[in-house]
């Protein structure tokens, strides 16, 4: 069960960013659906196994078919994107940085979105030095960006005050069928840092969420095909809305 988080009740100033039409990202979005269950880890063993027999892992894993995700989540002062998760607010956004590994070398801007019961995500590469101006609150890189989606977070860390809240990481194996474009993902070992200023050392990252739970999640566009609905079945277990973010924010 969730627990309660207080909400901040000073209000906040809000500025106004005006971003040229031009740099507006008008790209359509590829929504997809997405559903999620709480395994026990003997769930999780039972179900590992019988994916890995029918389809083929992430070629991105290492040699035990799994790789970590390390996520640095930013946030209104009021928690927006926390209270709009817990509401469960039909249309959302969420900002991060993540990256794979132990290694920030590949490290992405993501702004995850919600609508409808359906997602989707926009993103944009970033070097690791640029990585750690942000954490640094240096962001004029950003404005003089090409890259819509990076002047888009400009304006919202000045205009709504985003900055970072929580890191999360965890140990995913991942699963891909081509019918549906299917993605099948058992996240366990959901672990947090004391603070996000951990987020490029992973080792300190070592305050466990949820420990024994793993989070399988299903995404696909249009259907989804028998097969992976029938290897998904889980007897006794409905879909939920865990939230990893929401999670480790309630371990703060």
């Amino acid at each position: 069960m969730m627990t309660a988080i207080p909400v901040m009740m000073t209000a906040i100033p809000v500025m106004t960013v005006v971003i040229p039409a031009m740099m507006i990202d008008r790209t359509p979005l590829t929504f997809r659906h997405e559903y999620k269950h709480l395994l026990s880890s003997p769930e999780d063993r039972i179900l590992s196994a019988r994916l890995g027999r029918l389809f083929p892992r992430d070629s991105h894993a290492g040699p035990e078919g799994t790789y970590r995700v390390y996520s640095l989540y930013f946030d209104t002062p009021d928690d927006r994107a926390l209270r709009q998760k817990l509401d469960g607010t039909d249309s959302r956004e969420k900002f991060r940085l993540r990256y794979y590994g132990n290694s920030p070398a590949f490290l992405r801007l993501e702004k995850k979105i919600k609508k409808g019961g359906l997602c989707a995500k926009r993103q944009a590469r970033l070097t690791p030095e640029q990585g750690r101006f942000l954490l640094e609150g240096n962001t004029d890189f950003l404005l003089q960006s090409q890259d819509p989606l990076l002047i888009e977070f400009y304006s919202k860390l000045q205009g709504q005050l985003l900055s970072p809240r929580t890191v999360v990481c965890y140990e995913r194996e991942a699963f891909l069928h081509p019918a549906g474009n299917v993605r099948i993902t058992l996240d366990r070992h959901i672990c947090t840092g004391i603070s996000w200023r951990n987020f490029f050392s992973p080792e300190i990252l070592e305050r466990s969420v949820d420990p024994g739970r793993t989070v399988l999640e299903v995404k696909y566009d249009a259907f989804l095909p028998d097969i992976v609905r029938m290897a998904v079945q889980t007897p006794g277990r409905t879909t939920c809305a865990y939230s990893k973010y929401a999670a480790c924010r309630r371990s703060d």
